[in-house]
């Protein structure tokens, strides 16, 4: 069963540890490109600060940890070089003004390329696809993991259209 974070309701523009799912551990993202820009936080109040555009998901503004990691890992601190890198995220519980809270981290290592497999209605995976669907979770998502034929995809997204 999929839980909701309470954070979820309240509609944030940015990628956190409150987007994943409560069973999910990691995810590999690739990097669409980096920018800075300003980020209205709680109370209104604009901040200065980097920004990773992700292909298939909400942006994720990057703090200094973070940045510094993906420069070790691909050997470049130029954000415009990161562009189509991969990353792992992961949640972290950090300590920040004196308690313990969730943060997005990236692994210190390049995500493990491994070989997508093909998704068919009789893929042990298709009904967790199909109920990921339905959960409003997006057919690209699925692509990131498995290769659909054009005829499933046609399936799939009237299954989500059907919702």
């Amino acid at each position: 069963m999929n839980k909701t974070h309470w954070k979820k309701l309240t509609n944030p523009n940015y990628l956190g540890a409150y987007s994943f799912n409560h069973n999910e551990k990691e995810r590999v993202v690739t990097i669409e490109k980096v920018i800075q820009e300003q980020v209205k936080g709680v109370g209104g109040r604009a901040d200065e600060c980097i920004v990773a555009y992700l292909h298939n998901s909400k942006p994720m503004i990057l703090n200094k940890t973070n940045c510094k990691i993906i420069q070790k890992i691909y050997k470049t601190p130029y954000i415009e070089d990161w562009e189509n890198f991969q990353i792992t995220l992961y949640i972290a519980s950090i300590k920040y003004q004196g308690e313990f809270v969730d943060a997005l981290r990236i692994k210190a290592k390049k995500p493990e390329i491994k070989e997508k497999e093909t998704l068919t209605t009789t893929h042990p995976s298709y009904n967790d696809a199909v109920t990921a669907l339905k959960a409003g979770h997006t057919i690209e998502r699925i692509k990131d993991s498995f290769i659909l034929s054009p005829e499933l995809e046609k399936e799939l997204l009237k299954i989500k259209k059907d919702v």
